[in-house]
């Protein structure tokens, strides 16, 4: 498992393929704010509330200067399906060997039903025009997570 970022830290930068096949890097949004959430599976519940509620929220966010980029580890074919089934607004990033997840201690250990288990942590990380951490949350709920993160952010 790898260490968890805080605020202030460096944001790693990545690479990954978006559901609409487009190479999309952390490096090409400086100068803007971006959200970015990791999730477990495409199309399971939880996760569908949680895009759900951010492609929702994407116009506000987007108006106070933040973009949002939702990653998974699903392939870029299976986020799409996703994008389409849920009229979602938001970019899906695919990061299949888990990469990404790694460098921002989203991948570890973490409580399932009781068991400990190697899995996806929910986590969220607003990083700001410079790249920098602002904000690193770790093990969110999906259900009311943009909303605590829009209070957190003061846009309510």
């Amino acid at each position: 498992m790898s260490d968890r970022l805080a605020a202030g830290d460096t944001a790693p930068d990545f690479t990954l393929t978006s559901d609409t096949e487009e190479q999309v890097s952390l490096s090409e949004l400086r100068g803007k704010k971006v959200i970015l959430y990791f999730y477990p599976a495409a199309m399971t519940p939880g996760c569908t509330k949680q895009a759900c509620d951010f492609s929702e929220s994407l116009d506000s966010l987007r108006g106070a200067g933040y973009e949002v980029l939702g990653v998974s580890k699903d392939k870029p074919a299976k986020l799409a399906k996703f994008r389409e089934r849920d009229a979602l607004t938001l970019t899906l990033l695919s990061d299949e060997d888990l990469a990404v997840h790694q460098a921002y201690g989203a991948f570890g250990a973490k409580k399932l039903y009781g068991k400990e288990v190697e899995g996806v942590i929910r986590s969220t990380f607003v990083i700001d025009a410079d790249g920098k951490v602002e904000l690193a949350q770790y093990n969110v709920k999906a259900t009311g997570h943009v909303a605590k993160l829009r209070r957190d952010l003061g846009l309510d």
